[in-house]
């Protein structure tokens, strides 16, 4: 079964590969172009050779291979790919297929985009938090030091491929890291998505979950290509995961999906400090990611320099640290100013010693 979602200009597919419109594409539209495969060391040991299975059309592809993680999502690897792209000749009218999780579709998204103007791509995530978020929005980029996501630009791929199969091949840790993406989904805009995903296990998780999330995503992304308004509800959870990441990155790196899941319940203990969410609903969230996620040692200690990391996230406006946050489970709204107090006084709820 396929079920396909239309977007700003390019279309998300999510079902196996028997069924995919990917056939089509290398067949017909890119039957006569060069074709580049984007992967990081995971990637190619356990998602390329399926891939190649079924695509006749891509065994003769130069397969780009980078290291992993999200300390590689810097300017030095652009470069080398943009040399290997050179050295390969590859043009405008060339295809470069983005195989992997989060890192890698912000990272070759942002590197197609940029090389000779824009080379078509299209990513195919292989993590469930690519599936459900990164890989879909026209979001690309690359961090700049300690900075997530300073430096980047809206491009959309041809289309994202999403495989549900791919899942099979991670971690379950990863599988939990992911599912902090979709629990914000349901948080922000549908309850039902919520309830539905606190019954579930990691390993139950099913196509129709997925689309669920990405529909969600994507219906917001439609209504806001730009983040100018509405699309700033995805931001939920992310002003104080991307300080957490920050902080962490040179030390021992969070990853993205568990500093996602401590910034929706920080976040979510700010919205009932300025009385907008329901008590009973802040610990229903509360009690169900402290029962996934861990809470971090001494993580009070560090405010100050999280708030540090805050000011230069690219979701602040002027002097002030703007959040998202939620009115109830499935509600959210947007531009809430947050004093530093009431951020720090947040924080220890993620923290070992509160």
């Amino acid at each position: 079964m396929i079920k396909k979602i239309e977007s700003q200009g390019y279309y998300i597919e999510i079902g196996n590969h028997a069924e995919s419109s990917l056939q089509q594409l290398l067949d017909v539209d890119f039957a006569q172009a060069k074709k580049v495969i984007i992967v990081d060391e995971n990637t190619h040991d356990n998602c390329l050779e399926a891939l190649l299975t079924h695509y006749e059309a891509l065994k003769e592809a130069e397969v780009i291979l980078l290291p992993p993680g999200e300390e590689n999502k810097v300017m030095e690897i652009c470069f080398q790919v943009w040399e290997a792209l050179t050295e390969y000749k590859i043009g405008r009218r060339d295809l470069i297929i983005n195989l992997g999780g989060g890192v890698i579709t912000d990272l070759g998204g942002f590197i197609a985009s940029i090389y000779k103007r824009g080379v078509q791509f299209i990513n195919m995530p292989t993590s469930l938090l690519a599936m459900v978020d990164a890989s879909s929005g026209g979001k690309t980029g690359i961090d700049l030091g300690p900075f997530k996501n300073q430096l980047g630009l809206f491009a959309y791929p041809i289309c994202t491929i999403i495989d549900p199969g791919f899942l099979q091949t991670l971690p379950d840790n990863e599988k939990v890291w992911g599912k902090a993406e979709m629990l914000k989904h349901g948080l922000i805009a549908d309850k039902a998505h919520w309830d539905t995903l606190k019954e579930k296990d990691v390993h139950d998780i099913t196509l129709e979950d997925i689309a669920t999330s990405a529909s969600i995503k994507n219906n917001i992304v439609l209504k806001d290509p730009k983040e100018e308004n509405e699309r700033k509800k995805l931001n939920f959870g992310h002003t104080i995961a991307h300080a957490l990441e920050a902080y962490f990155l040179d030390k021992s790196p969070l990853p993205h999906g568990y500093a996602v899941a401590l910034g929706l319940l920080v976040e979510s203990k700010i919205s009932i400090d300025l009385g907008l969410l329901s008590k009973e609903e802040y610990y229903e969230i509360e009690h169900f990611i402290l029962q996934q996620y861990d809470k971090i040692d001494n993580i009070s200690t560090i405010g100050e320099t999280l708030l540090g990391f805050m000011q230069n996230d690219k979701k602040r406006e002027g002097q002030e640290y703007n959040f998202t946050l939620l009115n109830t489970i499935g509600q959210s709204s947007i531009n809430h100013t947050v004093t530093e107090e009431v951020i720090l006084e947040a924080l220890k709820v993620i923290d070992t010693q509160f």
